[in-house]
């Protein structure tokens, strides 16, 4: 059975802001809950829907990999009901009480970076390797992100006696509800420090300017991202570091047109080149080529050059160059150049002039 529209699910538009997403989830999320909705399959269902549906569009890379290819774009990444913590967090928002559903999160991973990169028309095209310069929060080098100041150890969380988390029971009209909280003096640590490092003051993070080399494959267009794992912030002692979002812009070039993998210009061309034919030198992103236009070419006409466009940037084979031509009319003659035109104006007077006798004739018999 095929899966329903995320959009759909959530009522919502594919120009929805993340906060109207979030405002749709949350009305679908008190809605359909299954502490609210106790034994019913449909409810139950239809939260999971909901939920996978807001995992999904509230992650701006998840949301553009789905508009772009559907559900095809994030098959095998949505985590299931155990991979929400930050979901189940609004949840709490959501009641203004508790929920059966626990919120540890335990070790954070960090949190990713963005980094916009302007790309001349050529590196684009070809690809390249650049080098950039980021600044970023690092664990700290002096307590390997532990907090704690060399020699000393952590203790047990007065607070959460270990654990990370702390409950809460209360009472509400549908009646007890347990939420189970990150612990706030620990942050679900489970662990208390008694000196903080001096270096980072107990955070075990340092912030520091670091210098990454980027591969650009070749094809990649305006308003592509690149994702480099791993190269993001760092996160919590044993958790994985964020990663680093390259967002692509591309210079526009002065000859050549992009649009996906193919390539389009405009060519200049004489009167006597479309009229004759000719072999013309065109412009392609590998250099100059021939290729010979018919006798009685017009303006505006069209040819292709196969596999002269760009290289798929997913490895699809290469597009096509199409380019037009326009006749170009001379602003100033020689004396000579204008008497031959004289002539040929006036030779082709004389056959228009027996085209229309000849096609006077035509009108003629058919009404006698």
């Amino acid at each position: 059975m095929s899966k329903r529209d995320y959009y759909e699910i959530l009522g919502i538009d594919k120009s929805s802001s993340e906060d109207e997403i979030k405002r749709a989830y949350r009305v679908k999320a008190k809605e359909y809950h299954p502490d609210l909705n106790p034994d019913n399959k449909e409810a139950e269902e239809k939260f999971r829907e909901a939920t996978e549906a807001y995992e999904v569009l509230s992650d701006g890379e998840k949301r553009a990999m789905y508009d772009q290819y559907g559900h095809a774009g994030v098959d095998g990444q949505s985590q299931g009901f155990g991979g929400f913590g930050d979901i189940f967090d609004d949840l709490f928002d959501i009641f203004g009480r508790g929920s059966s559903y626990s919120s540890r999160r335990g070790p954070r991973p960090g949190s990713n970076l963005r980094y916009h990169m302007n790309l001349d028309f050529e590196e684009a095209v070809f690809g390249v390797e650049k080098e950039i310069q980021i600044r970023r929060t690092e664990n700290c080098t002096t307590c390997d992100g532990e907090g704690a100041k060399p020699g000393t150890s952590k203790k047990q969380c007065t607070k959460c006696h270990g654990r990370g988390q702390v409950q809460y029971t209360q009472q509400s009209p549908f009646g007890q509800f347990v939420r189970t909280e990150t612990c706030d003096i620990c942050d679900g640590s489970g662990e208390e420090i008694e000196e903080k490092c001096e270096t980072c003051d107990g955070t075990g993070k340092q912030k520091k300017t670091r210098k990454i080399k980027v591969k650009i494959p070749a094809g990649i267009d305006d308003g592509m991202t690149i994702s480099m794992r791993g190269e993001g912030e760092a996160g919590d002692v044993g958790a994985p570091r964020g990663d680093l979002e390259i967002h692509i812009s591309v210079k526009k070039d002065p000859i050549f047109k992009r649009v996906r993998d193919d390539i389009y210009l405009d060519l200049p061309i004489t009167f006597a080149q479309a009229t004759l034919g000719a072999n013309l030198e065109v412009p392609t992103l590998e250099g100059i080529t021939e290729f010979k236009i018919p006798s009685g070419t017009e303006t505006g006409e069209t040819f292709r050059l196969k596999d002269r466009g760009v290289e798929n940037v997913r490895g699809r084979g290469k597009g096509d160059l199409f380019f037009t031509v326009n006749i170009s009319v001379p602003k100033k003659l020689t004396k000579e150049q204008e008497e031959l035109l004289v002539k040929f104006e006036e030779s082709m007077h004389e056959n228009s002039t027996r085209d229309k006798k000849s096609f006077f004739e035509k009108i003629k018999d058919a009404f006698k």
